[in-house]
């Protein structure tokens, strides 16, 4: 059996596997480019009263297709070749990144929204597509590695996409545009080498009643209680790191009085320790797909999360503002940015391995569209913990953002307990 780092090394070399990788980094670093230079619009070029309003609707507006369409982009991924399908959303792709450019040249807000909803459909037909295909370009014992390069990629690029966004501002929108552009070709021309697959399931017809659709797609997904089970596990996941992503920011400028730069190498930690984990659940699984290690990783997750709060919440508001030196020479700094680090890290040892069990055992013919299923249920917990955290913010109740990281903390741990009774009792055999 080959080592972790020759299947991940053969694997970037693979043309079988390389286009799909470097053609889903460009698609997640031009999603997260266009956000986050909607944001910094707003902000800083149009001051517009009302800012974090518009800036949460950008959000809302980018996740509710996945919601709505992912049904739709599983059956379309099992019904059609995907390399196919994968080549027409990215050609579409180019058409909305103009309207992107034409929005910023006119620094119209309605023609960016209408971009951003435009990419938030790409991205909700492609996620299905993307995963779905893993199995059908890759032997089983590479389906880990597949997985971890995909997670890394992905974090990398938003991390990327946000920092590129942000700086935006400051450069001319005639190079800013053209950056778009350029991004969005970039990722057509490596959609253009991702291999040709067989149709999983070509007989299957297209619901049109796409809410009818997702519905029966979450109810098949429910009959498999170990895909169930993962799915659940996996949507947790992404619930907390949600959750986490917004409570941090807040906690390093209140309590430490952390500047730009200092947010943003926070931000870089988080993506860095999700791909230090994704990476390093490859290497630990050589090959195979192993499950006994994700309560241990959920439990890691809380503690940190547990700590981030405990270590905060005694901490006196920030005065004065803190640079990025000041903030890591500080006691109170380093433990931030260790329990961020340690906290994204577990967060890839535990996610990487379930969603690759996923993928294994789904039915061929069904897989793009339980990956569908999975994508719907991941976007309902994120929504469901992002309001629930916004109700526990709220004056009504007014708790505390180091508070919130305790408590989801504690509720991560138990939730390590869910993990172990319906999620490692079985593992994937190999």
């Amino acid at each position: 059996m080959p080592s972790g780092l020759a299947t991940l090394a053969a694997l970037m070399r693979s043309r079988r596997f390389a286009p799909l990788f470097w053609c889903q980094f460009l698609s997640a670093f031009n999603d997260n480019f266009v956000r986050n230079m909607l944001a910094m619009l707003i902000l800083f070029r149009l001051g517009e009263t009302g800012a974090g309003a518009l800036i949460t609707l950008a959000v809302g507006i980018f996740v509710a297709p996945t919601l709505i369409l992912s049904g739709l982009g599983g059956e379309i991924a099992d019904a059609q070749d995907k390399a196919r399908f994968a080549r027409a959303l990215k050609g579409a792709e180019i058409a909305v990144q103009a309207l992107a450019a034409i929005g910023l040249w006119m620094a119209s807000l309605p023609v960016l929204y209408a971009a951003l909803f435009g990419l938030g459909v790409i991205s909700a037909l492609f996620g299905p597509l993307k995963y779905a295909i893993l199995p059908e370009l890759m032997a089983r014992d590479q389906l880990v590695a597949g997985n971890a390069l995909v997670e890394a990629a992905t974090f990398a690029a938003i991390l990327l996409g946000l920092i590129a966004g942000g700086l935006s501002v400051a450069r001319s929108p005639a190079s800013t545009m053209l950056q778009l552009m350029a991004i969005a070709l970039a990722a057509f021309l490596t959609s253009l080498f991702i291999p040709s697959t067989a149709r999983a399931a070509p007989g299957l017809l297209v619901t049109h009643n796409i809410f009818a659709s997702t519905a029966g797609l979450i109810a098949e997904l429910r009959r498999d209680a170990k895909l169930w089970s993962r799915s659940i596990a996996v949507s947790w996941f992404w619930m907390v790191g949600a959750v986490a992503l917004s409570l941090t920011p807040v906690i390093v400028r209140a309590k430490t009085g952390g500047d730009i730069a200092v947010e943003t190498a926070i931000s870089a930690l988080f993506a860095l320790g999700i791909g230090a984990g994704s990476l390093a659940a490859a290497l630990i699984a050589r090959g195979r797909i192993i499950l006994s290690g994700a309560p241990f990783a959920a439990l890691g997750m809380g503690l940190f999360l547990i700590d981030l709060g405990v270590s905060t919440a005694q901490l006196p508001a920030a005065t004065t503002e803190t640079g990025l030196l000041t903030f890591f020479a500080s006691a109170a700094g380093v433990r931030v940015a260790v329990d961020v680090l340690g906290l994204a890290s577990a967060g890839g040892l535990f996610v990487v391995p379930l969603f690759a069990a996923i993928q294994a055992d789904a039915p061929p013919a069904w897989r793009a569209r339980l990956v569908a299923a999975v994508n719907v249920l991941n976007s309902t917990f994120i929504v469901a913990g992002v309001a629930a955290t916004a109700i526990l913010q709220s004056a009504a109740i007014g708790l505390s953002e180091p508070v919130l990281s305790i408590l989801l903390g504690v509720l991560t741990v138990a939730f390590a307990l869910y993990v172990r009774r319906c999620v490692a009792p079985a593992p994937v055999k190999t």
